[in-house]
């Protein structure tokens, strides 16, 4: 018996999320600043409440559109009739490239910022923080890739590909992992690795606003919001965001209500574009 999709993403997602959590006790690349038990209740909790709205809301999901778009001929790639092979490595592209936009936006507009905040207000980024999202801006998320899966009509291999990559690539780049220089320099130009992503969590707004890519690296370096390291290294950059630098302010709670009545502090797209100097704190 065939499994269904959602097996073949559990076991993944298990699977991954194993690997990358044995690594980061093994070898991990920072240490920590708060205590891990308290932030994986938290965590691992958003992410199962997001995983239970999504079924609610959602019960078809990415793939039960690319099932639809097929079925009715919708979408852009029902109308060029390109190669199998070719529709798939295209329509991950696609993909990937509104994932990166979408990203670019949740930081731009003030609104969507503050669902984004949840995010970014963990105190140490390992690798539950890659699936630790506000509620709304996971539903916000799967609506716009229904939307772009029936806009170009995806195909269903395409989605199940992207959706299980999306997961196990955020499990990864979200690690609180070590691993060699020049093994790090040679796959970021691949995949997006985790001393790329960990840029983007610092404290600093400039760092905060780059490395936006959560697959493919090649979309920053495209668009000029690529940065290569952390001014403070690795091991002394402050991660998460000025206005919640407490545990207590970021219990489950907190983090539920966090739009709503958190502070948002200055992090504007403005400060986007050049690297830091050392002695600058935006």
């Amino acid at each position: 018996m065939a499994m269904s999709e959602i097996q073949i993403r559990i076991i993944c997602f298990v699977f991954v999320m194993f690997l990358i959590a044995v690594w980061e006790v093994l070898v991990p690349r920072r240490e920590l600043t708060v205590s891990k038990t308290g932030r994986w209740f938290n965590n691992l909790s958003i992410i199962f409440l997001n995983s239970f709205l999504v079924k609610i809301l959602f019960p078809v999901a990415a793939v039960g559109v690319a099932v639809a778009a097929q079925n009715h001929g919708w979408g852009l790639f029902n109308v060029l009739q390109l190669p199998g092979w070719l529709s798939v490595l295209i329509a991950i592209l696609i993909l990937d490239l509104i994932i990166y936009l979408q990203h670019v936006m949740v930081h731009a507009v003030p609104l969507l910022w503050r669902l984004h905040m949840v995010h970014h207000a963990d105190l140490d980024c390992d690798v539950t923080t890659g699936l630790r999202f506000h509620p709304l801006e996971i539903l916000l998320s799967m609506g716009i890739k229904m939307a772009v899966v029936a806009a170009f009509g995806i195909p269903i291999p395409a989605v199940l590909i992207f959706e299980i990559t999306l997961n196990s690539t955020a499990l990864f780049n979200h690690g609180n992992i070590y691993m060699p220089e020049k093994l790090d320099r040679y796959l970021r130009l691949l995949v997006v690795t985790p001393d790329m992503h960990r840029v983007h969590h610092s404290v600093i707004i400039r760092e905060t606003n780059s490395n936006f890519g959560f697959n493919f690296p090649w979309w920053d370096r495209l668009f000029g919001t690529y940065r290569a390291q952390p001014v403070a290294g690795h091991e002394g950059m402050t991660i998460g965001i000025t206005p919640f630098r407490k545990e207590e302010q970021v219990t489950l709670r907190r983090l539920l209500l966090l739009p709503f009545v958190g502070e948002t502090g200055r992090y504007s797209m403005k400060y986007i574009g050049k690297d830091p100097e050392k002695k600058t704190i935006q």
